[in-house]
């Protein structure tokens, strides 16, 4: 594995995917919580998603934070720059892995954190999070982030979601 970064906000911390994650994550990608990433997974799918997130570290040198509440190894979901190679543009993703996470503003403060992250650190000037149409939460965190719809954007090949931009102007300095 690559030496990743770390971040810390106010309330979480942002790490590269361990094997201790494989448990959280299994079991939000095998249920119907997984519906707006591809899921729900069988197992071995599940297994091969996983790998990639961990994979993307080694290949790109970036890649999603797994989420954890400050202090603790507990994954909550994970967040972060993701620009697999048949991607049309670098996308800023997230995902919370537990409803017990929800509404508690973890996602945006994660998402905003790794925006920032690739904004600074990788030189991003824009980004785009591709969003499901049905998943009207990730569209209202994309727009409480800034983030705007761009109906010219191209989405990944097979996918109908929606192009959400985001733009280095809405990333803390």
């Amino acid at each position: 594995m690559i030496d990743a970064p770390g971040i810390e906000t106010d309330r979480l911390s942002l790490r590269a995917p361990r094997a201790m994650d494989w448990d959280a994550w299994a079991a939000f990608a095998r249920s119907d919580r997984a519906c707006f990433v591809g899921g729900p997974f069988a197992p071995g799918m599940a297994w091969r998603a996983f790998a990639h997130v961990v994979g993307h570290w080694v290949l790109r040198g970036f890649g999603m934070f797994v989420v954890t509440p400050r202090g603790s190894d507990r994954p909550l979901g994970m967040a972060g720059p993701w620009y697999p190679a048949d991607w049309p543009e670098p996308e800023i993703a997230w995902s919370l892995w537990s409803a017990e996470a929800e509404g508690k503003g973890y996602a945006f403060e994660a998402a905003q954190a790794a925006r920032d992250h690739a904004c600074r650190a990788l030189g991003w000037s824009t980004a785009v999070s591709y969003i499901d149409p049905a998943n009207t939460r990730s569209i209202r965190l994309a727009q409480r982030l800034g983030a705007v719809h761009d109906p010219e954007a191209a989405a990944p090949a097979g996918s109908a979601c929606l192009v959400y931009r985001h733009s280095a102007r809405g990333a803390a300095a």
